[in-house]
């Protein structure tokens, strides 16, 4: 299921280098820059509450946006980085990049898991190992998947989950170019002791 495109509001920022940079954060401002698409780069500043209320909501980095500048037509973005405050951890600039909806681009793409209770291993007490929570495909801009979905329905203890396990979305394939792991569901911690002790024993 692709996700809605949400509006990302920003204004143009006068000016390029460190002390026009400094300047927009003084006034309360997140530098950035919209680049791409055979186009010159645009600096821009989002308001600092915004872009951290936008941050928190998690995602930032796998969604496309709707970026509205005054004066300016809107145009589909991606961010391709925040930089932050080192000691802060707040941010101090983002990179946005122009794309159409056809374009092809790689991003991380949340791993949903789902009926855990119709799982056999993990009623007896198994534990679900996640290995990759995010999953790195190459899909259509205009239909970024919001997750992929691994149904665990019948999973037994031992049982290894693989990306070609998974059933990706249309238009969607892993970026890496082989079979890796993305969950398992290992013994409980009680089982796994018994039989080392079983193991010792004989």
């Amino acid at each position: 299921m692709a996700r809605e495109i949400t509006d990302l509001l920003a204004e143009v920022r006068t000016g390029t280098g460190k002390g026009a940079a400094r300047q927009a954060r003084r006034e309360g401002y997140v530098p950035g820059i919209v680049y791409g698409d055979g186009q010159e780069p645009t600096p821009v500043k989002l308001k600092y509450n915004y872009l951290l209320t936008k941050l928190r909501q998690g995602r930032f980095l796998q969604s496309l946006f709707n970026l509205k500048v005054e004066g300016q037509p809107d145009v589909h973005v991606i961010c391709r980085g925040v930089q932050r405050d080192v000691v802060k951890d707040l941010p101090t600039h983002v990179d946005l990049m122009r794309v159409h909806d056809e374009s092809r681009i790689e991003l991380f793409v949340h791993v949903d898991f789902i009926n855990q209770e119709a799982s056999p291993g993990l009623k007896r007490g198994g534990v679900l190992t996640v290995v990759r929570s995010e999953v790195e495909l190459e899909v259509t801009a205009g239909d970024i998947p919001d997750h992929i979905t691994v149904d665990l329905t019948g999973k037994v203890i031992g049982d290894v989950i693989h990306i070609e396990d998974v059933v990706l979305p249309a238009g969607a394939k892993p970026t890496i170019n082989r079979n890796f792991v993305i969950a398992n569901i290992a013994a409980p911690s009680g089982l796994v002791s018994a039989d080392n002790e079983e193991a010792g024993a004989t």
